[in-house]
């Protein structure tokens, strides 16, 4: 028996050198990588940050105990994370009561309460409102000066670990290594979260494709363009099937082609259990992908609620007759509506049914034709400037 036992050591030492060896032939050292991320979390001034919740390796083993990690069964994933111990599903994706957080000479929060459901949101506000303040406070990196905050039905305060198992980040700066793959980083932090080696290799394959990287996944980052580098970011954020991921500006710095694809895969997250928070000051980002907008403004809640429910009817209907613009504005004079044509459209104010019949009746007797009738609603930004200002 103690041959055979040492027989295996052996056997183990020859294949994790093996392992060593094949690694350097490929340019990549999992120590290396691994040494980087504890350089960071100590705050070594010369590595990049690398999102902090990934250390807590037992915590997320502990939870992925018994899950299968290929990306066909995200979706059952997804189904079981409910029946799993310590999980509390309330409903509530986010809570916070009461949130303050002050610096010295500056208060980032003030008073901040708000709950949200699951599902994708939108944390909305200008440069400095206080969104990557709340993604720290979320996140345990920084204490809240007054106030409570639950993510998940989990307390962050009592539970900081179990809240950070469940919960992917992707930071708005550059934070991955420049001189690693795509495979090797999502990989090493499928590691980090807990997978085995093979199956965060296997993974990160499946989620690089996932996110449009799949040929580029063997290339160093350093040669990745700016929108490559967010899918990347992306990836590393989601390889641990978290229940919910933190986005800090996903669309910053992309060209409108780049921003609609990386929108669209924000979008999918949600068909496989992820509910999203998406910090972002393009409104329009919002209003694309978010089922529900926390809009905020120097630190303190402006309005929250479901998107549809923001924007509202303005009550002016946009009507395109094509040339004969001026012949419907005329006719709804004498109807008593107000009415005026403008860039080959007109635009119509309407209150209540016996208008609209009034208008289709109009349209018919001229014989006009009819290109296209909306009725117009107020925009996000619309929104948030009017609160913004009735709240000042």
């Amino acid at each position: 028996m103690p041959m055979i036992g040492g027989g295996s050591r052996s056997h183990h030492r020859l294949r994790s050198e093996k392992s060593r060896q094949e690694s350097g032939r490929r340019g990549f050292d999992s120590r290396h990588l691994h040494s980087r991320v504890g350089l960071v979390m100590a705050g070594h001034p010369r590595v990049p940050h690398v999102p902090a919740l990934l250390t807590w390796r037992w915590a997320a083993r502990r939870r992925r105990a018994g899950r299968t990690c290929d990306h066909g069964t995200l979706n059952a994933s997804a189904r079981s994370r409910a029946r799993l111990p310590g999980i509390v599903d309330t409903g509530s994706l986010l809570r916070l009561e009461g949130l303050t957080k002050r610096y010295p000479g500056t208060i980032a929060l003030d008073d901040l309460s708000v709950e949200v459901p699951r599902g994708s949101v939108g944390l909305v506000g200008a440069n400095g409102a206080g969104k990557t303040t709340t993604f720290r406070l979320l996140l345990g990196l920084a204490h809240p000066t007054e106030g409570d905050i639950e993510v998940c039905g989990l307390d962050v305060a009592r539970d900081p670990i179990g809240v950070r198992a469940r919960l992917g980040y992707m930071p708005e700066h550059d934070c991955l290594p420049l001189d690693q793959t795509a495979a090797d980083v999502v990989s090493t932090f499928g590691e980090l979260s807990g997978l085995p080696a093979r199956a965060a290799r296997r993974r990160a394959s499946d989620i690089l494709d996932l996110v449009g990287l799949d040929e580029a996944r063997f290339r160093p980052i350093a040669e990745f363009s700016t929108g490559m580098r967010q899918r990347a970011k992306l990836a590393q954020a989601i390889v641990s099937d978290p229940e919910l991921v933190l986005l800090d500006e996903p669309t910053s710095g992309l060209d409108p082609i780049g921003r609609d694809d990386m929108l669209a895969l924000v979008a999918r997250l949600g068909s496989f259990g992820i509910s999203v928070l998406m910090a972002t000051h393009l409104l329009d980002d919002v209003q694309k992908v978010c089922d529900h907008v926390v809009m905020i403004d120097a630190g303190r809640l402006v309005v929250a609620g479901p998107t549809e429910s923001l924007l509202e009817r303005t009550g002016t209907v946009t009507v395109d007759v094509g040339t004969r613009g001026d012949d419907l504005v005329a006719a709804l004079g004498t109807a008593r509506l107000s009415a005026a044509a403008a860039d080959g459209l007109v635009e119509v104010e309407i209150d209540g049914d016996d208008d609209l019949d009034v208008l289709r009746n109009s349209i018919a007797e001229l014989g006009l034709p009819l290109y296209r009738l909306s009725t117009q609603v107020t925009s996000l930004d619309e929104v948030f400037l009017r609160r913004a200002e009735d709240s000042s």
